[in-house]
């Protein structure tokens, strides 16, 4: 445990270091840049990245879908008239059940609607061990098994439409909000990938961490799958935003609430100044040339060793693969 606390620490002092030295490579997108006749699926909208990333992207002119868990209708209307944009709609999705995930999906599919920007962003931080729904630790549900099976229907559904060499439609673009904290974890352990076990807040940061791992794991694998060839048919792409005042650390202890508000209003981006990579990954056309680009804040980096290691990918693929089938199985069989 020692050596996983001192990677963490190593993550959180490089997310510190990026927000004092602010270094740049890439360069941020102009408000001038439209997404006209684009619809953007946001999830964890309803506040904090989310919600600026929805304001941003309604801004430019594209259909936005908010999939939150809370407040649907407050935010829905809140953006309208911030933004002026009547193309703004919310569906309630729980990330940590996927059988809401699944009826969100059903929902999207009786709509019809064509993806042309996903961003899933979606997180939380648990200050000790819970169960989600289907029995997994919550973090590694929200973070990766909840996107996976999002993923997953969306493709099945045609709602994400690979774009091909024959037809000139824009290329879609998967964007995955990840963490630096990916690279806490040292190593996978596919025996235990998502069992619950009870933690406590000493080791909550490192579970947040292995969490993060995975998903940009998945990411790096499913721009592989998606993109077998130079041609890239969809934009795969995951990102740190830096350290950002939101409300994730939300369970904090009460005895040190008061101290953690100051802390991150202090030394912590503002959700709106830290979407950045984000709008950058969702409007840039060299974003949409490319897959499976990593950004730090601004920064284009290399993710961890593990996270990027081919066979990691692919087991990791497999055993999802099993958790989602034994779901399906389940949820057909009604039990």
């Amino acid at each position: 445990m020692r050596r996983f606390d001192g990677t963490i620490r190593n993550a959180l002092a490089t997310i510190f270091y990026d927000r004092l030295t602010s270094r740049n490579s890439i360069e941020p997108i102009p408000s001038s840049v439209r997404l006209e006749g684009k619809t953007c699926l946001i999830t964890g909208a309803s506040s904090g990245i989310g919600k600026a990333v929805a304001i941003d992207i309604a801004g430019r002119g594209a259909k936005v879908i908010l999939a939150c868990r809370t407040g649907i209708s407050e935010i829905c209307e809140e953006i309208k008239e911030l933004t002026g944009s009547g193309a703004v709609e919310a569906i309630h999705v729980d990330l940590a059940d996927l059988d809401s995930v699944r009826q969100l999906c059903d929902v999207l599919r009786e709509q019809r609607v064509r993806i042309d920007i996903s961003i899933f962003n979606a997180g939380l931080s648990t200050i000790s061990a819970r169960r989600s729904e289907q029995g997994y630790e919550t973090m590694f549900a929200v973070h990766f098994l909840a996107n996976r099976y999002l993923v997953k229907r969306l493709l099945e559904y045609g709602l994400i439409n690979p774009a091909n060499a024959v037809e000139s439609a824009a290329v879609p673009r998967v964007i995955f909000v990840s963490s630096e904290a990916h690279r806490a974890g040292e190593s996978f352990d596919f025996r235990d990938l998502g069992t619950f076990r009870e933690f406590g807040r000493k080791e909550a940061l490192l579970h947040y961490g292995i969490s993060k791992m995975v998903l940009c794991a998945y990411a790096c694998e499913l721009s592989k799958r998606l993109n077998p060839s130079d041609t890239v048919s969809v934009a795969v792409h995951s990102l740190c935003p830096g350290a950002v005042a939101t409300k994730i650390a939300r369970e904090a202890p009460q005895s040190i609430q008061w101290l953690i508000g100051p802390f991150m209003r202090t030394l912590f981006r503002s959700p709106e100044a830290a979407i950045g990579p984000i709008i950058y990954l969702a409007c840039s056309p060299d974003a949409e040339r490319r897959t499976g680009m990593y950004l730090h804040c601004m920064q284009e980096k290399s993710i961890s060793t593990h996270a990027s290691d081919a066979t990691n990918g692919r087991i990791l693929w497999e055993l999802s693969d099993e958790m989602i089938s034994k779901y399906e199985s389940e949820t057909r069989d009604g039990t």
